[in-house]
């Protein structure tokens, strides 16, 4: 895990993946997320561009990316995403299941982010929660309802099924 953050912009080093991504047919205006997404990794450089790419075509150009910064093996302030360059914050206070996006034009899009080694069925339903726009539960909220039978931990010690706090500490673990 990566304390700080560089300050260069990352050149991912290869083409960007097509994100395991689950959208909102429609911004509801009551709807807490607008989709959920499931990356292959933790690795940002490698995932963020499919994202940034699939959000840029249904919303309008991305400009800047937050995420939790206790979850993400790197952590970089900015990031190529083809002729583009999005800004990517990274919080201690943001849910580590969330990763919020801002366009051009302002909008916010709030997602659902499922743990990589999440399995297909419960990472399905869990995206297809986040992106029913009657959905009234928070991220956290989903993964807790819907917990996914993985072993505890990685190897770089993260908790994958586990809830946190707004400071990445780990508060109680979903069964």
């Amino acid at each position: 895990m990566v304390t700080a953050t560089r300050r260069s912009t990352v050149v991912p080093p290869s083409a960007p993946s097509i994100p395991r991504l689950r959208l909102a047919p429609v911004r509801a205006s009551g709807a807490v997320l607008d989709g959920g997404w499931w990356p292959r990794s933790w690795d940002p450089a490698d995932e963020l561009p499919g994202l940034v790419m699939a959000l840029s075509e249904r919303y309008g150009r991305i400009r800047n990316v937050i995420a939790n910064s206790g979850v993400w093996d790197d952590q970089f302030r900015r990031i190529a995403v083809g002729s583009d360059v999005v800004r990517v914050g990274w919080f201690t206070s943001l849910d580590t299941a969330m990763l919020i996006a801002t366009t051009e034009r302002g909008d916010q899009i709030d997602l659902l982010v499922v743990p990589p080694e999440t399995t297909k069925a419960v990472a399905d339903r869990a995206m297809r929660t986040a992106a029913d726009p009657a959905n009234l539960k928070r991220a956290r909220d989903i993964l807790l309802a819907t917990p996914t039978p993985v072993p505890a931990s990685t190897g770089a010690g993260r908790h994958l099924n586990a809830v946190r706090d707004d400071e990445g500490n780990v508060l109680e673990k979903a069964s």
